[in-house]
């Protein structure tokens, strides 16, 4: 049979099983490539293509899905968040994806300490889920990825984190376990393994043998340290039967948590919750070298904290380069006036009374040896420290050049009292074959997260990468730890274990494989039956089928030297999954929405990836721009440039987003009208604003607005935003006498034609503080342009706008350049400027972007810098209602969390309420569209409507013309300027004073 018949053949039978299970189940079967691939990897260096996806309506249908495989033969890969770093969650097997929907938290039994739940909950959902229930108590394994690890996920790797010096590993607070069993009969059934041993007895008898035969070897190669999670657990075992429990009663579950997938399906837990502490208290340590960081923890042990995280000088450096993180290394203390090239977060708890921590800072500061310390208090602050610490890992992937910090040594274990000598050895392993690596610790626990910097699609590296995993191996034997502290085997530690425990206790892992899943249909190749050492530089991202991996060259839009280039870009994503959070921040909106692998930041980027590097489409090698697919996975971005901030490897899916669809078009694809339109929006908006009554009863006549609505693939539940007069035509405010700065201010698409009043306030907050305002009519920045992927018109055009703005501030000085629409200044000021790649340029005809000889930014904020250097320009309004300030997603992700609040603030004090409300949803014309409207809906109830209508007496500001447009269709509420705010307290009109 060829090559091609036996992939005809493949399909076939995927189709046909595809159809089956979707006759069982109530939830989505995704059996297309587009979609297998999207879970062909997870935070690792692999890519193993699945059989297919389902994402189970509930347990049962997982249930159903389990037994179906069972009985057909067929591979299973029951999957949490994806996130694994070894590679366990990729596999040639149907993946049960538990995240979407199997999230319930069921009764929590206070007095027990337990609480029931499934599988794809996420820490962090399910401890804020224990807190609003009101109970103090809480699952205390805290992974650095918490906000997106599922409890399933967790069990399966038997997860720890920063505070497993004091609250141990997921073993040690899982009750029982409800989970799928495979049978040699080929059927599945569902059990509970726990305490009560009731329906496992065989199974339980027949660990038990496997245990006592080879319990000398468990006692002399097992690590006794708290961070092993190597193989099967073993001697877990073995110290229920030393403790004299009977076989036919073993507890099964302690054997399943840390067994990656292979052993059973996880269905549900029932966890064990510890109490909430009285307070956490936060120190600091800085330390000029490495080894000084590493040789104070032992002394910092004996005072009993209840964490110490070490941060390398390689991690701190790529969050000085983070937006997100920069913030947090002001904490850091100085070190002999030069910046740490190591810090320990040593954290000490207080069980009843938060005194406790002051002789605990006391006993610290004596064990630390004159190094410089400072004690973190302020709950923002010790929030923003911790954010530092779990980003770590994803920083690192933000590391410039070919070679990479990559994970397969990462998560080697041993006794904190011998870590110098082991950092010592372990770097010397690192130098000796010819790189360099970034250390990051749970130092308390001697589990060190080691990345040496190697390119995997150089063969050479994948040399030293098999010579230092070997080495590395031997040294942990040596120094009696373990291969992996908390990310266990998957595939990059498992063709080791045999190296490590021997063949004796490997044996014994297959023996216990076979005994709870006969067929070897549960993630199989993991753990048991790993493959040779070889293996584990097979199947990898770079080299899938063997074959590498490579970015054809393209002529881009965008220039991509901040991300190494084009091909940078595109394999940007490390698959980390920080945008699968469903709170707190702006990315991913579309994923919190729909809790989607597709719609999230990862998920597109992915899809970019395997488009681009010709993994889709019918030529290999070439960029499938045609691929419909892809660009329906990218049809839900939003476009909010949050990934670009928030992710901790900046990873920018809407400038690839833009690239994509203008490469689509530029190799043969169509423009729909509605984009052709939607990009004219200035146009469509002065046609309107030239008679503003009649546009605006015309919009609203049901039969005008089914045309517009055809025309332009409108929702006909939105509301059209109102036309008024030209800003231009507004009655101008007279120059301040004794003006002491001009500025210009730019008329945008909206607040240029529909909300004129806007420009007007900002005119006389201005001239409040002693400015003259020379208002620049430029034309459209092109951000709809940007944002629809029409490229070759916002080259063109965006050179014009930038060209108008610059010959404006060349005609006199201008202090600065102000814009009243967030959206229109990153057009300015970060998408037009990087349309120099060589389409864009071929498009100007080789005419450069202009550059603007004035600093451009928001009015708002220029208006607080100048109250900032003028305190007597102040005149503050300290009574009054509530201020609830929504920033702009692209302000939140170029100018910070603080630009708009900082006016407002210096306006009204503390009445200002700056709300974590995510994206709204609007984000220009996506949520005007039919096919849109609904989600755009959904993202604006996740927080900021209900943020609204929980506050009825508060005002409402929202500097984007959309953020202002959706809290009115969301909540009825109109939304203010900030400048509105600044006009009407620094010179008040009549009795305009700051209105609803």
């Amino acid at each position: 049979m060829s090559r091609t018949d036996a992939g005809q053949s493949r399909d076939r039978a995927r189709q046909a099983l595809a159809r089956d299970v979707a006759r069982l189940v109530r939830g989505d079967v995704r059996f297309g490539r587009h979609d297998r691939m999207l879970y062909a990897t997870d935070a690792s260096l692999y890519q193993v293509e699945p059989v297919g996806v389902v994402i189970p309506q509930d347990v049962e249908d997982a249930a159903r899905v389990v037994r179906f495989c069972a009985a057909r033969g067929v591979a299973v890969l029951p999957r949490g968040g994806g996130t694994s770093l070894a590679g366990q969650c990729v596999n040639e097997a149907v993946v049960i994806d538990f995240s979407p929907n199997c999230r319930a938290v069921g009764e929590i039994d206070a007095g027990a300490g337990r609480v029931r739940v499934e599988p794809g909950v996420c820490l962090d959902a399910l401890n804020g889920e224990i807190a609003r229930r009101g109970h103090r108590l809480f699952f205390a394994p805290d992974v650095a990825t918490s906000r997106h690890a599922t409890i399933g996920g967790m069990i399966g790797n038997n997860s720890a984190g920063a505070r497993s010096v004091r609250y141990g590993r997921t073993v040690d607070h899982v009750e029982s376990l409800d989970v799928m069993l495979l049978e040699r009969s080929g059927e599945a059934r569902r059990a509970t393994l726990g305490p009560d041993a009731a329906g496992v007895e065989h199974l339980a008898q027949r660990i038990a043998q496997i245990v006592q035969r080879s319990a000398p070897v468990i006692r002399e190669r097992f690590p006794t340290i708290v961070r092993r999670n190597s193989g099967y657990a073993l001697d877990l075992i073995l110290d229920q039967l030393d403790a004299g429990r009977k076989p036919d009663t073993l507890n099964l579950a302690p054997i399943v948590c840390g067994s990656e997938g292979t052993l059973a399906v996880t269905l549900g837990a029932t966890l064990r919750l510890t109490p909430t502490p009285v307070a956490r208290g936060l120190v600091v340590a800085s330390f000029a070298s490495m080894g000084e960081a590493v040789a104070a923890v032992n002394p910092i042990l004996a005072t009993a904290p209840s964490a110490v995280e070490l941060l390398d000088e390689t991690v701190l450096r790529l969050a000085a380069r983070s937006a997100e993180h920069a913030g947090a290394l002001d904490l850091l203390p100085r070190v002999r006036g030069r910046s740490p090239a190591a810090a320990l977060f040593i954290e000490h708890t207080a069980e009843e009374d938060a005194r406790e921590l002051d002789s605990r800072f006391e006993a610290l500061r004596g064990a630390l040896a004159g190094a410089p310390v400072a004690r973190v208090i302020e709950a923002g602050a010790v929030a923003r420290a911790w954010a530092l610490r779990k980003a770590a890992e994803p920083l690192l992937h933000g590391l410039p050049g070919l070679r990479k910090p990559i994970t397969f040594v990462e998560d080697t274990a041993v006794d904190p009292a011998r870590l110098p000598e082991f950092v010592e050895r372990f770097s010397g392993i690192v130098a000796a074959h010819g790189t360099s690596a970034a250390f990051y610790a749970h130092a308390s626990v001697g589990c060190l997260h080691v990345r040496p910097l190697l390119n995997p699609a150089d063969p050479a590296d994948r040399d030293r990468l098999r010579a230092i995993a070997t080495a590395v191996a031997d040294l942990v034997r040596e120094f009696g730890g373990s291969l992996s502290g908390e990310h266990g085997d998957g595939r990059v530690r498992g063709p080791l274990l045999e190296r490590f425990f021997g063949p004796e206790l490997v044996r014994a892992f297959g023996a216990v494989k076979a005994a709870f899943d006969p067929a070897g249909l549960l993630n199989p190749g993991v753990i048991a039956d790993p493959g040779p050492p070889e293996s584990i530089t097979e199947r990898l991202r770079v080299l899938p089928a063997q074959r590498p991996i490579v970015t054809p060259q393209v002529e881009t839009f965008f220039d991509y030297s901040d991300q190494h280039g084009f091909d940078g870009a595109v394999h940007m994503c490390n698959g980390a999954g920080v945008c699968r959070k469903t709170s707190g921040g702006t990315m991913c909106p579309s994923y919190m929405a729909t809790l989607d692998e597709r719609h999230s930041t990862r998920g597109r980027g992915n899809a970019l990836r395997l488009a681009i590097t010709g993994q889709f489409g019918d030529t290999p090698g070439r960029p499938a721009w045609a691929d419909a697919q892809t660009a329906r996975t990218l049809d839900l971005c939003l476009s909010c440039k949050a990934c670009a901030r928030e992710c901790p490897s900046h990873v920018d899916i809407a400038r690839l987003k833009a690239e994509f669809a203008a490469q689509r078009r530029a190799s043969g694809g169509r423009t729909a009208l509605r984009d052709r339109l939607l990009a004219r929006v200035r146009d469509l908006n002065r046609l309107g604003a030239a008679a503003p009554g009649l546009a605006n009863a015309a919009a609203r006549w049901g039969v005008t607005r089914g045309l517009i609505n055809r025309a332009l693939g409108l929702a006909p539940a939105r509301s059209l935003p109102a036309f008024g007069r030209p800003q231009t035509q507004v009655r101008k405010t007279p120059p301040p006498s004794g003006a002491e700065r001009a500025v210009g201010l730019v008329i945008d698409c909206f607040t240029g034609f529909g909300e004129s009043e806007i420009g007007a306030d900002a005119v006389r907050a201005l001239g409040a503080v002693g400015c003259t305002v020379r208002l620049i009519d430029a034309g459209c920045c092109q951000r709809p342009a940007v944002s629809l992927g029409l490229l070759d018109r916002a080259s063109t055009r965006g050179a014009r706008f930038m060209g108008a703005i610059a010959d404006a501030a060349a005609r006199g000085p201008l202090d600065a350049v102000l814009f009243l629409e967030p959206s229109c200044l990153s057009a300015a000021i970060d998408d037009l400027p990087k349309l120099t790649g060589p389409a864009a340029q071929r498009a100007r005809r080789g005419a450069p972007m202009p550059a603007v000889g004035a600093p451009m930014m928001l009015a708002e904020d220029y208006l607080a810098d100048r109250l900032a250097e003028k305190p007597s320009l102040r005149v503050s309004s300290p009574a009054g209602p509530d201020v609830l300030f929504h920033g702009h997603c692209h302000q939140k992700a170029l100018l910070g969390p603080e630009s708009g609040a900082r006016l407002l603030r210096a306006l009204i004090g503390d009445r200002v309420k700056p709300l974590d409300a995510g994206c709204c949803g609007m984000a220009g014309a996506f949520g005007m569209t039919r096919d849109r409207f609904d989600l755009s809906m959904v993202i604006g109830g996740l927080a900021l409507f209900p943020a609204v209508r929980a506050n009825p007496g508060a005002i409402v500001a929202a500097s984007g013309a959309s953020c202002r447009h959706q809290i009115l269709d969301g909540t009825g509420r109109r939304a203010r300027h900030p400048v509105q705010f600044a006009a009407d307290i620094l010179c008040p009109v009549g009795d305009h004073q700051e209105g609803r």
